[in-house]
């Protein structure tokens, strides 16, 4: 079958034939129809978990992903074959993922039967990036009308925690060029600030002088963060997927949040598809892909020149 895999750590993404995998007795083997970009797919490929995780190599990229159960190992009682699913795909060892024609995936991987009520493509879509976003928004604990700022407002998750945020009665402000504004209004922002102009902490200053309750920041250095964090009222929260976080620092200023880190379950998957169904959230799909396409987009996802999610249609 034919995949998206890298020989080594910081290699790049070729294509290949790897032989079809075959479930064990606690796995199911599923054809993929629909797999999801995200950054941490490449940055496992970069090595970001060596020497914490058990590899394989050739390591076949990718975690969020849908398709068709073909065939279930001995053990398995909670699918079939014939099923369609959807979830997260990223087990141990790494490098089985679903960038390829099949994987096969522990069947007690927080996975879930598609509901009729969600397309194939936004149920790809949807797992790392819709559970981030959500998890953070829930965990900032804000009253509605609240107002937080959310820093890469544009991409998966961003795109995601917008709306999200929107939907649970807070006032958004997202960060996006000025060509994307309108875009993010749509989404339920209420103000942007175009991050290409100047700093966004700088900007949040002269247009929020009373400062804000949330911060929700995709992208910035330790030093913006830092800035931006000390604009966050105090009994408000601060978080950051980038790692750049001092806590100590935060505590000074009276702020819950800091270092984000998914803590995905079934619960939490289960309330962002009832988000989707009831229409409060459109899926950010950017563009849907081939196989041979993936090579050259993880790249570019790489250099950060990625918006809303970026789809690899298999089947």
């Amino acid at each position: 079958m034919r995949a998206a895999a890298v020989p080594s750590f910081g290699a790049k993404v070729e294509l290949i034939e790897v032989t079809k995998p075959q479930p064990k007795n606690d796995q199911i083997l599923v054809k993929i129809l629909v797999a999801a970009i995200n950054p941490f797919d490449w940055k496992v490929a970069d090595g970001i978990l060596e020497g914490k995780a058990p590899h394989v190599f050739p390591l076949v990229l990718g975690n969020d992903a849908a398709g068709i159960v073909e065939s279930c190992g001995a053990d398995v009682t909670n699918f079939s074959a014939g099923d369609t699913i959807f979830g997260q795909f990223l087990h141990m060892p790494l490098g089985e993922g679903p960038y390829a024609e099949y994987a096969r995936v522990p069947a007690s991987n927080l996975l879930k039967k598609l509901p009729g009520t969600l397309d194939i493509l936004q149920a790809a879509a949807l797992p790392t990036a819709g559970m981030t976003a959500l998890q953070m928004i829930e965990q900032l604990e804000l009253p509605k009308g609240s107002t937080v700022l959310i820093v890469g407002a544009t991409g998966g998750v961003g795109s995601f925690a917008v709306q999200l945020a929107s939907t649970l009665g807070l006032k958004v402000i997202a960060t996006a060029r000025a060509a994307k504004a309108a875009h993010m209004s749509e989404f339920g922002a209420t103000a942007t600030i175009d991050h290409t102009s100047s700093a966004v902490s700088e900007q949040l200053r002269q247009l929020y002088p009373e400062g804000i309750d949330g911060l929700i920041d995709l992208m910035s250095d330790a030093a913006e963060f830092s800035a931006l964090a000390s604009q966050v009222r105090k009994g408000g929260t601060a978080f950051t997927t980038a790692f750049v976080a001092n806590d100590s620092e935060l505590q000074k200023l009276s702020l819950k949040g800091g270092n984000f880190e998914l803590s995905a379950d079934h619960e939490l998957l289960d309330r962002l598809v009832d988000h989707v169904v009831k229409g409060g959230v459109i899926v950010p799909v950017d563009k849907v892909i081939s196989l041979d396409e993936v090579p050259e987009t993880v790249e570019q996802s790489r250099k950060g020149r990625s918006a809303g999610k970026t789809l690899i249609k298999l089947g």
